[in-house]
């Protein structure tokens, strides 16, 4: 099997090739390396690649193979990861200017670590929003990342450059990072796969924060399967990181099986089919009548919640660059820097009001999974958008870019909740809009499920740009 074959193939399937000695790691990793230059001019997905790196970890899967012993889960994947994650040697730029003046990591972020372990080969950093605050990609230090299906489009935010990655084709798996749905609107508005865990599953040890009560770690990829693969592999406990815990429940490949008809599955209605495009509404459809779903849930409160959100991302944000905001604020994008400011001159009022809406809000949706396993829900209200448009018409409204993009995510970031984003292409339309299936706290195992159902009908695939 040659290498260039496995280029666009699923992280399974290339790490089956390669601890079957079909293929060898180290010539995938040069195909992969030789597309990334190709085509990364383009998207600016990549900022910065890791060839050395990547060539030690590659031979050494080689090596690990031709001695008849096993690499690991992903022996010869090669992936890259949001540069919010520590690389040992490199620098974690979290896509500012600012961060150039700190020192290389020391080590790897665990979840980066446990990659590599399980025989993965890192190949690179990819760009994002400066400090992961933003959903669009649109980074004034390093460029945009643009959507592969559409070059004049955002690829979302703020994983977007992972998202463009993988839905390129220039890597099958890549790490994001989502505080408010830095990974699921990526994934939803490029077309891919995307998946952020319960909050306190991954391991954010490693990981530049943004805000600490809200950030998740998690992969994007092109198949459930690599979604529950990748996961497997970085889950468990972390004492660098103390929410980071293990539960039960915890989902394993293998245990993903087909039973999808004994899972309950419930539509949202309310919030959830307002303010959003025609698109949005057929792929929740077309999803619902494919799992044989018909009942309605309301998610009560959602806007409120969303605008709890808003409140404790700003503040927590705020804590964390508050001496750059008094010694650096001109080398901050503009944009983000106003944002911060705003969080750092906010009542404390505000953050204990939304603190108390959130207990209560989280009691009232947990509730609902007393007579549910999983609710479906749109990933994003649009397509994606023109690359540095501030503001859209949606819903005869006028309504500013880069916080709508996240008016379905924002809702359920805010207590912590497992979720799955699967592309559903509609026909007809060129640009994706992408589905959340959102489970219970800690049952991954039924959001993946019914993700894998999705696929196996053909109601979720990926389209190619």
């Amino acid at each position: 099997m040659s290498a260039e074959s496995l280029l666009g193939a699923t992280a399974t399937d290339i790490a089956a090739a390669v601890r079957g000695g079909e293929a060898r790691a180290s010539d995938l990793l040069d195909a992969t390396l030789a597309r990334i230059e190709a085509v990364n001019p383009s998207i600016n997905a990549f900022t910065a690649l890791t060839k050395d790196r990547a060539r030690a970890e590659a031979a050494k899967v080689d090596a690990m193979v031709a001695a008849g012993k096993d690499p690991g889960p992903l022996a010869g994947v090669p992936y890259g990861v949001k540069n919010l994650y520590d690389v040992e040697g490199e620098v974690t730029l979290a896509g500012s200017i600012i961060n150039r003046d700190n020192p290389p990591a020391s080590r790897d972020a665990t979840v980066v670590q446990r990659l590599s372990g399980a025989g993965g080969v890192l190949v690179g950093l990819l760009n994002m929003d400066e400090y992961a605050y933003g959903f669009t990609t649109e980074n004034s230090h390093y460029g945009a990342a643009r959507n592969p299906h559409d070059l004049e489009r955002s690829a979302g935010g703020s994983s977007g450059g992972s998202a463009a990655a993988v839905a390129a084709g220039l890597v099958p798996l890549a790490l994001g990072t989502d505080t408010n749905g830095s990974i699921r609107v990526p994934a939803s508005v490029c077309g891919i796969h995307g998946f952020k865990p319960t909050y306190g599953r991954l391991s954010r040890a490693g990981v530049f924060p943004f805000a600490a009560s809200l950030d998740h770690t998690g992969p994007l990829a092109r198949s459930t399967a690599d979604l529950a693969l990748a996961y497997d592999v970085m889950r468990g406990p972390d004492p660098r990181d103390p929410v980071c815990r293990t539960k039960p429940s915890d989902a394993l490949l293998e245990d993903m099986g087909d039973n999808v008809g004994a899972t309950r599955i419930a539509i949202s209605g309310g919030y959830f089919r307002e303010t959003l495009e025609d698109q949005a509404l057929t792929v929740l459809d077309t999803a619902a009548q494919a799992l044989g779903a018909t009942r309605t849930i309301e998610i009560p409160e959602a806007a409120r919640a969303r605008a709890a959100a808003f409140v404790i991302t700003t503040i927590e944000g705020a804590s964390v660059h508050m001496a750059n905001l008094r010694s650096r604020k001109q080398d901050f994008d503009p944009l983000i820097r106003d944002r911060l400011i705003a969080g750092a001159m906010a009542p404390a009022a505000w953050y204990t009001a939304a603190q108390r809406f959130r207990r209560w809000y989280r009691d009232r949706v947990l509730a609902l999974f007393e007579d549910c396993d999983v609710i479906l829900a749109p990933a994003t209200p649009c397509v994606p958008q023109p690359l540095w448009q501030e503001m859209m018409s949606l819903d005869g409204q006028q309504l500013p870019v880069r916080a709508t993009m996240g008016r379905f995510t924002q809702p359920l970031t805010l207590i912590g909740l497992p979720i799955v984003v699967v592309p559903v292409p509609v026909a007809g339309q060129r640009h994706p809009i992408g589905l959340q299936i959102i489970a219970a706290p800690w049952r991954e195992i039924d959001a993946l499920r019914v993700a894998r159902a999705l696929e196996e009908t053909g109601v979720a695939t990926i389209k190619a740009p």
